[in-house]
């Protein structure tokens, strides 16, 4: 059976309403995903299907799972086919687990919030390019009192929604799983690096708190999600997107990739230092901006000046070998680079399939 197979017949037979019995045909096409062979999960993934504990579920699911972030539902992050309360459409969503977490937060208001507010989080961590692509709204058109399929829809950090009239391909599909694993993946590897203790073979993430870059016109501002936000500078109003916390963190794990260890740690007002194993007592220092449309060339200012800054303050005053500089842009900053390298330092920006640079980084195998 195909995975677009299973989804449609699932839709079809699975009985919403009464008990959750194994000798109803929709429920036992649910409990038999674990054992099949014969769907094309992603390498190194599991799956089950769920219809109900007792009672059946109003909104059924397939679980996708990455054995090495988490195998439980009811915590953690994972994949899930979700289906809609009237059986037609399903969705797949990037999750978080919701069980784990009633303890502490209830199921209702409280726990709608802190979902909403780690998925904010989370979803400001991800690829924005794939991420753009993953924004279809988790709508399971059920009622309050469906405490568990509510909490799905706040929980929902990325999503791509089927209509079964109108189901696409099997080849479509398996591209979407594979798009979500990454995504997967990636929000995993948010999670450790800035809500929790990162594991020893991780870059080590510390945010500053909210006086990080010193005494500026920002005052006691602190950034609080991945969304767009204002700020009341000398001058006026800017808007802003708070996009540095999620670069950082997503070329900090470029940078394990590339056998660098990245760290933050006792490193501010510094955005990131870069060491290599190859090469003690070297630090690539590191300074991250936003770039805005148009404005290419502030955005490269601001990184000269402060990593110069850093490099006197930090290093040549201290008595320190000097760090090899490199600015780190959310998008190309085009002939700019070049006028950077006459300066020695790095540029590197992130594309939509991965990260470039100048001649440097290349040099420095910081590009893809």
């Amino acid at each position: 059976m195909s995975l677009r197979d299973l989804l449609i017949r699932v839709s079809e037979v699975f009985e919403p309403e009464g008990k959750a019995s194994s000798d109803l045909p929709g429920q036992a096409l649910l409990l038999g995903v674990k054992e099949r062979q014969d769907l094309p999960w992603p390498q190194g993934c599991t799956a089950l299907g769920y219809g109900g504990q007792g009672n059946a579920s109003r909104t059924p699911w397939i679980g996708v799972f990455d054995p090495t972030i988490n195998e439980k539902p009811g915590e953690g992050l994972y994949l899930a086919y979700i289906y809609r309360s009237d059986l037609r459409a399903v969705t797949l969503t990037l999750q978080q687990g919701i069980t784990s977490l009633t303890d502490t937060y209830g199921k209702g208001a409280r726990l709608h919030r802190y979902l909403t507010a780690q998925a904010e989080k989370l979803r400001g961590a991800l690829h924005p390019t794939l991420a753009d692509k993953w924004r279809d709204e988790l709508d399971l058109l059920v009622e309050t009192k469906y405490w568990r399929a509510r909490s799905y829809e706040k929980a929902n950090v990325a999503a791509r929604r089927y209509e079964l009239a109108s189901m696409p391909s099997d080849e479509a599909l398996a591209e979407d799983l594979k798009e979500g694993v990454q995504l997967l993946r990636d929000a995993a590897a948010a999670d450790r690096l800035l809500f929790q203790v990162p594991r020893s073979s991780e870059p080590a993430l510390e945010y500053p708190k909210h006086d990080h870059g010193g005494d500026d016109n920002l005052g006691g501002f602190q950034p609080r999600s991945s969304r767009g936000y204002s700020v009341v500078i000398k001058g006026g109003t800017a808007d802003r997107r708070q996009e540095h916390e999620a670069l950082l963190a997503r070329f900090a794990l470029h940078a394990r990739a590339c056998e660098y260890e990245a760290s933050n740690r006792g490193v501010h007002p510094r955005d990131l230092v870069l060491r290599h194993r190859k090469h003690p007592g070297q630090d690539w220092l590191v300074e991250a901006k936003t770039v805005l449309p148009g404005r290419e060339y502030l955005a490269g200012r601001e990184a000269v000046g402060q990593l110069f800054e850093y490099c006197h303050v930090h290093y040549t005053l201290r008595g320190k070998p000097t760090p090899h500089l490199i600015a780190l842009f959310t998008h190309d900053i085009g002939d700019y680079a070049d006028y950077l390298e006459t300066l020695g330092i790095a540029s590197i920006w992130e594309r939509p399939d991965g990260w470039g640079g100048s001649s440097l980084a290349a040099d420095w195998r910081l590009t893809t």
